[in-house]
């Protein structure tokens, strides 16, 4: 049983474009991605359309489909009305190659930036044991499929690219989230990185990464909010606090996150790990004495505006410093959160092409 339907199907490439009108013979039983290689093999030989596996295990296929990100192989056609013209696009969070291709580049640029595991150093290769329920803990994340649906639907690089840089993304956050909860992973540093590289205060849980991940992970639920509540008891439980006001600044115990890269910047500088809180005054070596925890007896001027880098930004890195009693950059007078176009990161290897 076949019949006739409309589609609406984006035509371009990365210099513009347009929808354009097809009647395409659907068949009982098929998805969105049938209908595409019927319209390749009949109306539009040249259409651009990445897939592979046609099983919804290979991600290939994500594409926007009366604008809802979707894997084009397991969007059934029974699920529109007879009469409704189905439209489908590219993912718009990502730059366009042609028709429905997109450069999903940027999402590998971000696995290449996080940590990979780290292996105990006590623990010879084929001796690496773990409770079933670790197992389980953490098998949801692995599931993903990487189809980057829940990355092209995350408003905060959705709708504003220059986050791009300062934001992994949801993808990311599940498998720092994974690697946290991995009982044999060597680095303790997870929490600090997500918030500190990747941007995880930038997320609002919106959960719209949920609701289209094709796999049904709960990337909200069970990965991003538990790696924000363990970043809010590391660095803001009232307990903590009161113990970096009894412990001398320089005692209390540093991230690698932070100490990895404090001598490669310049002060002032978005990209480095030296942060502007020598009192505002940006000498070098009134910084690097307030890194190390020394001179104590140093005069702190009141800053009159925030430390801002060369474009006017102000690095997030002013508001992730996790070194107890360092002076405020902004004075006493400055009220938090901050409005978020204040905020801006850039990472420390961006510049690095290889």
């Amino acid at each position: 049983m076949s019949a006739k339907r409309q589609f609406r199907i984006w035509r371009g490439d990365e210099t513009g474009g347009d929808l354009q009108d097809y009647m395409v013979e659907v068949n009982e039983g098929e998805v969105v991605l049938d209908v595409i290689h019927r319209l390749q093999a009949t109306d539009a030989p040249d259409l651009a359309c990445r897939w592979n596996c046609k099983a919804g295990k290979c991600g290939s296929c994500s594409m926007e489909i009366n604008g809802k990100p979707r894997l084009g192989c397991m969007t059934r056609m029974s699920t529109f009305g007879d009469e409704e013209t189905v439209t489908v696009t590219p993912l718009r969070t990502f730059p366009v190659i042609r028709d429905l291709v997109t450069d999903v580049s940027f999402n590998y640029e971000k696995a290449r930036e996080t940590p990979a595991f780290a292996p105990p150093a006590d623990v010879a290769p084929g001796d690496y044991r773990m409770q079933q329920v670790d197992v389980e803990r953490s098998q949801e994340f692995r599931k993903c499929i990487e189809c980057f649906l829940c990355q092209t639907v995350c408003h905060v690089i959705r709708d504003h690219e220059e986050n791009k840089q300062a934001f992994s993304g949801p993808r990311y956050f599940i498998r720092a989230a994974e690697l946290d909860m991995h009982p044999l992973d060597a680095r303790t540093d997870r929490k600090e990185y997500a918030q500190a590289e990747q941007g995880l205060g930038f997320c609002n849980i919106t959960k719209c990464c949920t609701e289209v991940c094709p796999e049904h992970i709960k990337i909200t639920d069970n990965g991003i909010i538990p790696m924000k509540e363990r970043v809010v008891d590391r660095r803001y439980d009232p307990l903590v606090w009161l113990g970096s006001k009894i412990f001398r600044r320089g005692e209390t115990p540093q991230t690698s996150v932070t100490t990895a890269r404090q001598g490669s910047a310049t002060p002032g500088s978005a990209r480095g790990g030296v942060h502007s809180h020598a009192g505002g005054s940006h000498d070098s070596q009134a910084e690097a004495q307030a890194q190390s925890g020394v001179n104590w007896h140093r005069e702190v001027p009141h800053p009159t505006a925030p430390a801002v880098d060369d474009r006017g930004k102000l690095p997030l890195t002013e508001l992730t410093f996790d070194r107890a009693a360092a002076p405020s950059p902004f004075g006493d007078d400055v009220t938090f959160p901050l409005p978020p176009e204040h905020l801006n990161f850039a990472h420390p290897d961006q510049d690095n092409k290889h």
